[in-house]
């Protein structure tokens, strides 16, 4: 009885025990992937974020366009951006010569992402056209 006993006691193999040490270290390589997956799309997240932020404040800049338009660029906290506007053709400013020319407005913002890839983000929205001056109006 006690050979069948101490067959029970048994403790686990050196190949028991190895199979179950590369199990967990493929269970742990697994979790590391996702946990850093997971921390790269927060950060690109946050750079889009932040993209859209700075797009939004060239638009809040002006709410008018001038006649010349608008061309622009320049660079902000890693940012680049650039905002060019052209004249809208409309059905309306066709028929009716008096109706307020539309210009449209385009951003365009790049950015270095994950692994030096270049982002791009580009925005679109219409302006219009400030009306001149007139001379001897008031003041």
């Amino acid at each position: 009885m006690t050979s069948s006993l101490r067959s029970r006691m048994r403790g686990m193999s050196l190949l028991e025990l190895l199979v179950a040490f590369s199990i967990l270290s493929l269970s742990l390589g697994v979790l590391y992937k996702a946990i850093g997956g997971s921390a790269r799309n927060v950060a690109d997240a946050e750079r889009y974020q932040r993209a859209v932020l700075l797009g939004e404040s060239l638009l809040a800049v002006r709410d008018a366009v001038t006649a010349e338009g608008w061309s622009e660029e320049g660079q902000s906290a890693g940012y680049a951006w650039s905002v060019r506007s052209a004249p809208l053709e409309t059905e309306a400013g066709r028929r009716n010569p008096g109706a307020p020319v539309l210009h449209q407005v385009d951003i365009r913002i790049d950015w270095i992402g994950e692994r030096d890839a270049i982002r791009s983000l580009h925005l679109s929205t219409l302006r219009p056209q400030r009306k001149p001056l007139v001379a001897g109006g008031a003041r």
